[in-house]
Order: C-alpha cells, then sequence, then structure tokens
C-alpha cells in the first residue's frame, strides 16, 4: 500500500511537472513579435537592383522580398557616408541631432538610444555579421560593442574576385540562429563590405557581363574604361544579394521566414564621383524592399511615399510593440504596411558633414538637401570650401586628390581629361566648386546636371523649397539654424591618416 501511494505521489508530481513545462512552452511560443533581418550593403544606388529596372545586374534576394512585400522607391539615406548613415539608423535620428556621430571615423555617443539595445532589453537576441556601425571608435562615446548587436564573423568563404571579403556573411547568420533560445525573437543585422571598393579590374566581364549592356549614367563619360568599371561595381552588388538569398533560405529551412521582417537596403550610393559623398540622388537614393507577410497587407505593392532609413528604427520598435524613445524623430513605416491612406512623406531630408577629411585643417562640407518628387534643392553652408576634397593630396588624410571620392578607373580617367571636349563639362560637376544653393528641375534633369538656383522662372519654387528645409533643420534643432556651437569641424578623427602632419584644427578658445 505505501509502495503504491509512493508511486502515484511521483506520477503526481511528473504530470505537475509536464503541464509547467507545457505551459512554459506556450508561455515561450506566445511571443509571436516578429524577428527582424536588415540587410545592408556598403554603396549601392537605387538603381541597381533588378526590381529598379537595371538590365545587367541579378538581384534575385532583392526582387523576390520587393515582390512579395513592399518596394520603394523614394527612400534616402540620412547622408551619403558610412558611419553617419548607420548612426541615423541605430538612432532614428537625422545626422545633425548626433553630435560626433554626423561625422565618418567618429563615434557614437552612448547617450543616443539605438533600436537594437532597445529590442535587446525586451527580450530579443540582437546579433550582426560584417560590417555594423562603421567606421570610427566607439570607447570614446560610452560604448564598448558595437550597437548592432553580438559580433559573429568566424565563417570565412573563399571569395570569387579580389576585393570581395571573405566573410561568410550567410554562414555567420546561421550560426547567430543556431544560439537563439526557442520562441525567442531575434534581430540580426547582415552587413556586407559589398560593394565598397575596391574592386578586382575586369571582375565584370570574367563573370561573363557585356559591357555594351551596361547603362551609363550622364554624370559619367561613356567609354569602355566606365563601362567596366560599372560591370565590376555589379559583381559585388550581386555577392551581397546573394549572400542575403542565402539567408532567406536558412529561415525558410526553419520555418521562421514568414514571422521575419526582411529588410535590404545600402547605407548610401556607389563610389563613383559625383556620388557617394553627395546628396545627388546617385549618392543619397538607395534601394529599399521589405517582406513581412504577417505585417504587411497587399504585397507586391510599389511605395512612392518618401522615406530615410532613419525612419527604420522607429518601424523595428512599433513591430515590436515598443514605444520609441521621444529623440527618435523618424517616422515609422506600419501605417504604409497596413495599407492605410497616409501622407507620411512628401519629402526626404539629407545632410553631410565631415566625411574623409580633405581639405585644410580636416574640414568637412556642410550640406542639406530637401528632395521631393519634382526637384531637389541643396544649401552649401560653406560653398567656399572644395565639395570633393582638396585638389592639394598633402591636405587630405587619405593623401589623394580630391579625397571625398574613392579613387577608382572612373575618377582617374576624369581627372586626367578633365580639360578635354566632352569630358571637362562632367569633370567639373564631379571636382569642381559649388555655389551656395542648388535647385534641379527633376522632370527635365532626373541626373541633376543643371543648376537652376537662381532662375527667374524657379525663383518661387527655390524660395519655397529653402523655406521648407530650414524650417525643418530649425524644429529638428540643428545647430547650423538654432544658433547652437556647430562643432563638426573641430572633433576628433579616428580613421587612418595617410599624410604626415596632417591634424583637424582645434575648437576655437
Amino acid at each position: 500500500m505505501q509502495i503504491v501511494t509512493s508511486v502515484n505521489r511521483c506520477l503526481l508530481i511528473l504530470i505537475a511537472f509536464l503541464m509547467v513545462d507545457q505551459n512554459h512552452r506556450q508561455a515561450v511560443a506566445k511571443d509571436d513579435r516578429p524577428n527582424i533581418l536588415f540587410c545592408i550593403s556598403d554603396d549601392q544606388s537605387f538603381t541597381h537592383t533588378g526590381a529598379n529596372g537595371d538590365p545587367v545586374v541579378k538581384t534575385p534576394a532583392f526582387d523576390r522580398v520587393a515582390r512579395e512585400g513592399l518596394r520603394f522607391i523614394h527612400a534616402f539615406c540620412d547622408a551619403p557616408t558610412c558611419g553617419p548613415s548607420r548612426s541615423a539608423i541605430l538612432t532614428g535620428q537625422p545626422i545633425w541631432r548626433l553630435e560626433q556621430a554626423g561625422n565618418i571615423h567618429s563615434t557614437l555617443p552612448a547617450k543616443f538610444a539605438t533600436y537594437t539595445e532597445l529590442l535587446e532589453q525586451k527580450g530579443y537576441s540582437i546579433g550582426y555579421t560584417g560590417k555594423g556601425w562603421s567606421p570610427g571608435r566607439l570607447e570614446p562615446g560610452g560604448r564598448v560593442t558595437n550597437p548592432a548587436g553580438q559580433r559573429f564573423n568566424q565563417k570565412q568563404k573563399k571569395p570569387s574576385f579580389n576585393g570581395i571579403r571573405g566573410t561568410d556573411y550567410a554562414g555567420n547568420f546561421k550560426d547567430f540562429l543556431n544560439q537563439v533560445p526557442s520562441g525567442k525573437p531575434f534581430c540580426f543585422w547582415l552587413g556586407t563590405s559589398e560593394p565598397h571598393r575596391h574592386f578586382q579590374e575586369g571582375s565584370g566581364k570574367q563573370s561573363g557581363k557585356d559591357p555594351a549592356d551596361v547603362l551609363v549614367p550622364p554624370i559619367f563619360p561613356d567609354n569602355d574604361i566606365v563601362r567596366n568599371d560599372l560591370l565590376d561595381y555589379l559583381v559585388e552588388v550581386e555577392h551581397f544579394d546573394s549572400m542575403v538569398a542565402r539567408a532567406i533560405a536558412e529561415l525558410e529551412l526553419r520555418g521562421e521566414l514568414d514571422n521575419t521582417m526582411v529588410v535590404i537596403t545600402s547605407d548610401h550610393g556607389m563610389p563613383f564621383p559625383r556620388a557617394k559623398a553627395s546628396l545627388y540622388d546617385a549618392g543619397s537614393r538607395v534601394p529599399l524592399a521589405i517582406r513581412w507577410p504577417e505585417g504587411i497587407k497587399k504585397a507586391n505593392r510599389v511605395i512612392s511615399s518618401f522615406t530615410n532609413l532613419s525612419d527604420l528604427a522607429p518601424t523595428f520598435l512599433k513591430a515590436a510593440d515598443i514605444v520609441p524613445p521621444k529623440m527618435m524623430i523618424g517616422r515609422d513605416l506600419l501605417p504604409i504596411f497596413r495599407g492605410e491612406t497616409t501622407t507620411h512623406s512628401g519629402s526626404a531630408f539629407i545632410a553631410m558633414e565631415r566625411h574623409d577629411g580633405c581639405r585644410l585643417g580636416g574640414k568637412g562640407y556642410p550640406c542639406r538637401a530637401i528632395r521631393t518628387k519634382d526637384y531637389l534643392y541643396i544649401h552649401n553652408f560653406e560653398p567656399g570650401r572644395w565639395p570633393s576634397g582638396s585638389p592639394d593630396p598633402t591636405v587630405c588624410a587619405r593623401s589623394i586628390p580630391f579625397g571625398e571620392i574613392d579613387s577608382s578607373p572612373t575618377k582617374t580617367f576624369m581627372m586626367k581629361n578633365r580639360h578635354q571636349h566632352g569630358i571637362a563639362k562632367l569633370s567639373e560637376l564631379a571636382f569642381g566648386m559649388r555655389p551656395a544653393e542648388e535647385l534641379y528641375d527633376l522632370s527635365n534633369d532626373p541626373h541633376q546636371l543643371v543648376n537652376l538656383a537662381g532662375s527667374t522662372k524657379l525663383a518661387k519654387v527655390q524660395e519655397q523649397l529653402r523655406k521648407q528645409l530650414f524650417d525643418h533643420l530649425e524644429e529638428t534643432k540643428d545647430p547650423r539654424l538654432i544658433g547652437e556651437e556647430i562643432a563638426w569641424d573641430h572633433y576628433p578623427y579616428y580613421g587612418k591618416i595617410s599624410t604626415p602632419g596632417w591634424k583637424v584644427d582645434p575648437k576655437p578658445e
């Protein structure tokens, strides 16, 4: 009798344990907040995906996400330079609110909340591979880890061409997934270093691409040098897309894809003259596609509303039922996801301060822009400075002329032939000085080649856009508009310095 009672007691304890375990499993499974896979290339312009119309590049992952989700045709980075753009993405704020983080090769002060740390505080597993927040030093800003998350970079894969990193980004994403606790949502940053320069010259041709098929933007001369340079660039765009495709396949294999918000974009435009480090579309307009079946109604939509990438941070937080902090002034995209009639935005705002320190004293080229459907208006605060860096390499931290523009076959050709007929105008647009105000009529000049600022015909448009831009800057507390200290020219520069004796001018007493 006593033995039976003991057995019954053991059975009751076992049943109770199983019920507790079952309840625990159910509680874990009830966390139906979406996972987030954020995929960001390094230096890719809007036009260079299949879905956005390029006839040469093959981007099946981007095209699929666009087809099964949303494709944004008016998405813009907050700054056409790596570190500041990534700081804006993480913090949900424009760069003029981020102090040192408004410069590349700087830091991201810890007082600025990031969506990653807020998600982690609310139970998300956070990780990244490849290029997260970068380049710069985090310690001066009070951070000890990359704000993109815990680093997963162990997996390596032999690349097809020199210039492509050996990092197996998709393999590292798999490693991350393997350590995420069952039922716990995750947020992962898959950031490739491609298509950042350098490229292996001739890789485009070697991969079977025909230079004759390339669409050469009219901001460049049209010749074999430029066409092959563009082909080599597209090879690296495809490498990024292939890694995203493998990451999506891994999610599919695990049954996690449909509860994952997959975002594909770039930090800014392509590494060519009059593109990267400029406020023109080639430098600031980026591809953006988002897939999330559980949160997006009516997939395969093209979104014409304007958005900045800083809108992603509050979008991620609200999708996870987290109220964004007040400092995050980006606007979430959830109404667009739901298909609601929305006036989300009819304009995007873009900014630059110091890029690579290629003017005397490490000075930047401060400028702000407003981009609407019909116009691009740019205000250059220091028009007496060289916008693409000084032609004198001895005043550039990188020891190259016009050092805000990465070295490339296209740049070299345009510099060497800048006085030749048919090339002089394009070279002047790429390397020359610019006036305080620029205005481009996009319906007649989509590549922004003819500055109409000062024309009588568009005087009212120019005045209206200047006011709209300045009102926004004042409302969002840009120090250049509200009379606060302007320190970007004097913040420390933590990048590699190739020029002996180069230094940033100290703050005036």
